[in-house]
């Protein structure tokens, strides 16, 4: 056993301060890093300690390891909580806190190595009877070659990064003349991207729906599945909705997916929470995708259905105790919704938008979770993910977890930039969405342009709205002159906006 007793977050935002909470209810003394950018930050205010590690730039603070190893040895750290994203699947990282003789909170470098190319996986679970999407096994490069197996394959193909995710180094390929340069252009994004050109081909599949199970496995070779979560609502091939469980899974599809994720775990020798994602094609057929080595951003829509802690879990595991509960000790309990709220426009194609939160009030009330690290005033910094929180809801059923939903985001008041919520409003009135008969296409199928503009008054109101304005006129007294270049009436404001993009 190895007792923690202090861990360093490295880590920001709203996963900062819930690795914190946790560490918090178990007796652990904290640590936290931050940017200059993130000096008032809510993490930075939680921990127990809190070290500047360098400039706003990621890639001189929060992705300095060797700097955050110095901070563990120079505050007596014991062990190191990544989060997600920056170092969170870094092999090198972990390794390294290792080798300072520290305890990482994750998985193995060698499962992180494995997982983290996706033929290496295809590879590693080939073994295990596991469906994979048909395609090539491993890596190629020769076009001509290329070419002749997309065709065997059959179009659409899907050209991938074998290093990739998040969309990069991915290119959907609809016949054989565009696919030299598709191809080409797959692999230089994927050497920008990620340091590695290496491609693969996978038969495209058009109407996917987009399936992940959690895993949990311990050091004496336990591992379960948390059930599902249905991930299908996306932009840019990233997440904004995601909920507990799927509402197309019968339980003997959900068994068969889960004993596929806890093999595929397995094939690892996995250690800690982890994420394996498949695809489920209209038929039902479902098809082993890739592993995330780490928490998932959407995690607490399986805390919530399953009553765990995930970060509490991960770091017992992390000490070598071992689970605390067996497969058929889970149960499914209600259902959870996750709306990502992104500081995006989406009715400009999800830019990012920066500037100040104006008003920032959260909802509250019975089956309402949220988990973010901002407060009101402060500023959307540009240096990182633009997600200001995660809005959680749960219910008995998937209809009272939708209705508080709904609930939730016309509570949530946020001024001063764009976000999500209205998106999210609009997806849970969806039919299709309702329904449960929506795919990963959801937004190129059902969100067109102007979807959430204002809608147009009747010509009724109209004509009242003119009526009012009318009798307005004639009550007013007659106003002081206007400045030069100022509008008749116009009046001062001190609301500044500063935007990301182009309008």
């Amino acid at each position: 056993m190895k007792k923690i007793t202090k861990l360093l977050v490295a880590n920001r935002g709203e996963i900062a301060l819930r690795v914190l909470r946790s560490a918090k209810e178990m007796g652990i003394r904290t640590v936290a890093i931050y940017s200059e950018a993130d000096r008032q930050a809510l993490h930075v205010r939680y921990a127990d300690e809190a070290v500047c590690v360098g400039p706003p730039p990621s890639a001189q603070s929060y992705l300095r390891g060797d700097r955050i190893i110095e901070i563990c040895q120079e505050l007596g750290v014991d062990a190191v909580h990544p989060g997600y994203g920056f170092l969170s699947e870094n092999a090198g990282f972990a390794r390294a806190v290792r080798a300072a003789g520290l305890v990482f909170v994750g998985p193995s470098p060698e499962a992180m190595e494995l997982m983290g190319s996706k033929l290496a996986a295809k590879a590693a679970v080939a073994g295990f009877d596991i469906p994979l999407v048909p395609g090539t096994d491993e890596a190629i490069t020769d076009v001509p070659a290329a070419k002749a197996i997309a065709a065997q394959v059959g179009f659409p193909i899907l050209i991938k990064a074998s290093a990739g995710g998040g969309g990069k180094g991915m290119r959907v390929v609809n016949n054989a003349a565009e696919f030299e340069e598709q191809m080409q252009l797959a692999v230089s994004e994927a050497t920008s991207a990620f340091g590695d050109g290496a491609v693969f081909i996978e038969k495209y599949i058009g109407s996917p729906r987009h399936i992940e199970i959690q895993v949990l496995g311990d050091e004496h070779g336990h591992i379960v599945h948390l059930f599902e979560r249905e991930c299908s609502i996306q932009r840019r091939h990233q997440k904004v909705i995601e909920e507990a469980p799927s509402a197309v899974l019968t339980p003997e599809l959900r068994a068969r997916m889960g004993q596929a994720a806890v093999d595929v775990a397995r094939a690892c020798h996995y250690t800690g929470a982890g994420t394996v994602e498949f695809l489920l094609d209209e038929n039902h057929q479902f098809y082993f995708l890739e592993m995330n080595t780490r928490l998932q951003v959407e995690h607490p829509v399986t805390e919530q259905i399953t009553g765990l802690d995930l970060v509490k879990e991960q770091i017992r595991v992390a000490e070598g105790q071992p689970l605390p509960f067996r497969q058929e000790d889970l149960r499914i309990q209600g259902h959870a919704l996750e709306l990502r709220v992104y500081a995006e426009d989406p009715q400009n194609n999800f830019l990012p938008d920066i500037g100040t939160l104006t008003t920032y009030v959260r909802p509250q009330g019975p089956g309402v979770r949220v988990d973010d690290g901002f407060e009101q005033g402060m500023e959307i910094p540009i240096y990182y993910d633009p997600m200001i929180a995660k809005l959680v809801t749960f219910g008995a059923d998937r209809a009272e977890a939708i209705a508080r939903m709904l609930r939730a985001i016309e509570e949530y008041k946020i001024t001063g930039i764009e976000t999500t919520l209205a998106f999210g409003a609009y997806v849970l009135r969806h039919p299709a969405f309702v329904s449960g008969h929506f795919d990963t296409n959801f937004i190129r199928d059902h969100f067109p342009a102007g979807a959430l503009a204002p809608a147009a008054p009747d010509e009724a109101t109209a004509r009242v709205a003119a009526a009012l304005v009318a009798t307005l006129l004639e009550t007013q007294k007659p106003a002081a002159p206007a400045a030069p270049g100022e509008m008749p009436g116009a009046a001062a404001s001190g609301w500044r906006r500063n935007r990301l993009g182009v309008r």
